[in-house]
């Protein structure tokens, strides 16, 4: 191993008490490997927006449609990317590990499960799933109509959303409880990409830290985290995660 990043790996003291309970936590790092642009990385047409202006409750119910137009083109760049080695390798984590291994994830691209991660708690939704307006209820694209934009929920008739926490949102309580616990029992706590500003997400490596987790942040770029863990991997996930994930299974693995 020659680069920083690659040292750092090898120079990682982990133990089978740091297996016990890991926790992973990603971000829009690990996606972008795999070509989905980041939330704020939109051409063309969708240039002329902040997200800001398009990602709101007030800017769907202003303009339906044009949110839907927006999230549908999402949607079909994401179904076009495959998930990379830093997903594999997450998998294949999870696989080693057991029950000892949680996934929390700040994307809303489903890329996790369709590399084969079963255990995924996703703070900010899923930009595949769809919500009802009025009544609440949670429906499947098969269940609705997109001829005509913004679907129509099929028990109240109320206007279909995207099921994703937009600005000014809070985040679902129970999922959130469910990842400050599942953090603060952590004995191995991963950052990976990152940017560890978007709160109370930004938190939750902090509260592992703070519990006794042994804390590693894997990002190309410095973030407010950096100063915080107890290693930085300056690698992208996909290149960090299958060379740490054989790193782990070198370690004798707690009974």
């Amino acid at each position: 191993m020659s680069s920083p990043g690659l040292k750092e790996i090898d120079s990682l003291s982990l133990t089978s008490h740091h297996l016990k309970r890991v926790v992973a936590l990603t971000g829009a790092g690990i996606s972008a490997e795999s070509g989905i642009p980041t939330f704020r990385g939109a051409d063309g047409y969708w240039s002329r927006f902040r997200p800001e202006e398009l990602a709101t409750p007030q800017a769907f119910s202003a303009n339906p449609k044009l949110i839907w137009d927006w999230y549908l083109y999402r949607r079909n760049l994401i179904a076009q990317a495959q998930p990379n080695p830093g997903h594999t390798a997450l998998v294949e984590l999870e696989r080693l590990l057991g029950d000892g291994f949680n996934l929390i994830t700040q994307n809303v691209d489903g890329l996790h499960q369709r590399s084969g991660s079963r255990k995924t708690l996703e703070l900010h939704g899923s930009i595949f799933a769809n919500r009802c307006v009025k009544c609440f209820g949670r429906f499947s694209d098969d269940a609705l109509d997109f001829n005509l934009l913004p679907p129509q929920c099929p028990k109240c008739r109320g206007a279909i959303r995207p099921d994703v926490v937009w600005f000014g949102e809070s985040l679902n309580i129970a999922t959130i409880e469910d990842a400050f616990a599942l953090s603060r029992r952590a004995t191995l706590f991963l950052a990976i990409g990152t940017s560890a500003v978007v709160h109370p997400a930004a938190t939750l490596p902090l509260a592992g830290r703070e519990n006794g987790a042994f804390l590693i942040e894997i990002n190309p770029e410095s973030t407010p985290l950096s100063s915080e863990a107890d290693a930085v991997i300056r690698l992208s996930s996909a290149m960090a995660l299958p060379l740490l994930l054989e790193k782990i299974r070198a370690i004798q693995l707690p009974c």
